[in-house]
């Protein structure tokens, strides 16, 4: 009796052995598309997204300071070059306790570096 039971142990241990191995495996391909998706993203901000600023780099760093530290930075001019300048507040976020002027020193250095490359 013992022994039918102890091979029928072994068997409920290599069922949840599989099960183990489905669920590892889930996990594993989960884990490897989400750092595909997150590299993916980090290559289109360096290689697509922040590239565009390179012609107004000074502008729109000034608008960036204008949109963290006024109520209404737009006032009644163009909306598209501050909603551009947010979009780069969200690709270059600021640390937390960066004054804005260290905060603008950051991301002109940032921008410096990326605007050089080929």
């Amino acid at each position: 009796m013992s022994a039918s039971t102890g091979s029928y142990g072994i068997f409920i241990l290599r069922k949840n052995d599989v099960l183990m191995h489905r669920i590892l495996i889930v996990f594993a391909v989960a884990g490897g598309v989400l750092i595909g998706v997150f590299s993916a993203a980090q290559r289109y901000a360096d290689n697509s997204a922040i590239p565009r600023y390179c012609a107004d780099t000074d502008g729109v760093i000034e608008r960036v300071g204008l949109i963290l530290t006024r109520k209404n930075p737009v006032g009644a001019g163009a909306k598209r070059p501050f909603i551009v300048a947010a979009k780069l507040i969200f690709l270059v976020p600021q640390h937390e306790d960066e004054t804005v002027a260290a905060y603008q020193t950051r991301l002109h250095r940032q921008m410096s570096d990326l605007c050089r490359r080929p």
